[in-house]
């Protein structure tokens, strides 16, 4: 999948339209008003430095070389320069009277150009320029935006325009950064085919046969068992990350898989902020950690990852022998405070919850993250 390399080049296209339609306007008002000038020729060629500056600026921008800081500041000084030559041509009632012969929706392109390339800000600092210029023209600052509301269209049009190029560019990285997950997962995928069709499937296979050989050969195949189940954990926790950002949870509870610790999780990626991932990572830790000095020395754990949404869950349950009634109250009271500090302190740090139940069945940590703490 290609992603295009400016994610804002729909929005340059259409301020090419705006553009077009502008100086079609501004040839019109040239065209009704020339005869009202003291100095017409002049007037024409002004509008011919507009002409030429509009065909510069289109191809610029729609070829993609004029996206750049110097350009569009070139264009604001150029638009504010074409707007004051209008007292050069025309008499001061007629200036007081009219707006400039490069006319305030024409000068309206270099507030969009502003914005396209640098955001809100950017875009009504140009809109504040183009309207200096109209008021340095006409002598005054009129701020009776009932009558003449131009100031606050320029404003409108830098922050709008602004900000859609803003959500253009983050949503682009978005889809990057998706892109670049999906074609690391394709290919973790290949490689895990391949190692599972041929290495893995010899080490099960030696596994199996080795106790039947008896000998020497049971002995190689307890080892060719736990390499067949450190290489399938290796397979599954080789999954993209990002050391900022958004990670994907099921490689950090991966690595966690022993022969006393099974996984459940979804088959596709659930997306944390990496911080709150690697937070919630180490409390799961934890509570493995509990399991294996409380628990029994027989007990095994299961880890179940959930994706509801909003909320990311993780279940850590064990058949161990549980804990005593007023166990925990006591260890508190003894100043023994690792569960309090290291799992529920954890996630009350994320805005998430830590619920414990135990019974002589053994015990469960349901562990539960806001997503919106996070990423993802």
């Amino acid at each position: 999948m290609q992603v295009s390399a400016d994610p804002t080049t729909p929005l340059w296209r259409a301020a090419q339209v705006f553009r077009l339609l502008s100086y079609v306007y501004a040839g019109y008002f040239q065209i009704t008003r020339i005869g009202e000038l003291e100095r017409p020729a002049l007037g024409w060629v002004f509008f011919g430095v507009l002409s030429a500056w509009t065909l510069a600026c289109a191809a610029a921008y729609l070829q993609g070389f004029g996206r750049r800081v110097g350009w569009v500041v070139a264009e604001v000084v150029i638009v504010v320069a074409l707007m004051l030559s209008t007292e050069l041509v025309a008499s001061d009632q007629w200036v007081a009277e009219n707006q400039s012969l490069a006319t305030t929706l024409w000068a309206t392109n270099a507030t969009i150009s502003a914005a396209i390339l640098r955001g809100p800000v950017a875009g009504m600092l140009a809109g504040l320029a183009v309207m200096a210029a109209a008021a340095a023209m006409k002598g005054q600052v009129n701020l009776d935006v009932g009558r003449n509301a131009s100031i606050v269209i320029e404003l409108a049009v830098g922050l709008a325009v602004g900000m859609a190029a803003q959500t253009a560019r983050r949503a682009h990285a978005e889809l990057e950064r998706a892109v670049r997950l999906s074609a690391a997962l394709e290919e973790r995928e290949r490689l895990s085919r391949q190692v599972h069709d041929g290495v893995v499937q010899v080490l099960a296979l030696m596994a199996k046969k080795g106790p039947e050989w008896g000998g020497e050969a049971s002995q190689l195949g307890a080892l060719a068992g736990e390499q067949e189940r450190a290489l399938r954990r290796l397979i599954s926790s080789a999954g993209p990350e990002e050391s900022s950002g958004a990670v994907d949870v099921r490689m950090l509870l991966s690595r966690r898989e022993t022969d006393r610790v099974s996984l459940s999780l979804p088959p596709t990626a659930v997306l944390l902020d990496s911080a709150v991932a690697a937070e919630l990572d180490a409390a799961v830790g934890n509570a493995l950690d509990n399991v294996v000095a409380h628990a029994g020395p027989r007990a095994s754990a299961f880890v179940f990852l959930e994706d509801v949404g909003d909320v990311v869950t993780v279940s850590v349950r064990d058949d161990g022998v549980g804990i005593p009634a007023g166990r925990l109250e006591q260890a508190v009271a003894d100043g023994r405070v690792g569960i309090s500090k290291s799992i529920v302190g954890r996630l009350n740090s994320l805005g998430g919850t830590a619920l414990l139940s135990s019974d002589s069945c053994g015990t469960e940590w349901e562990l539960s993250v806001p997503r919106c703490s996070g990423g993802g």
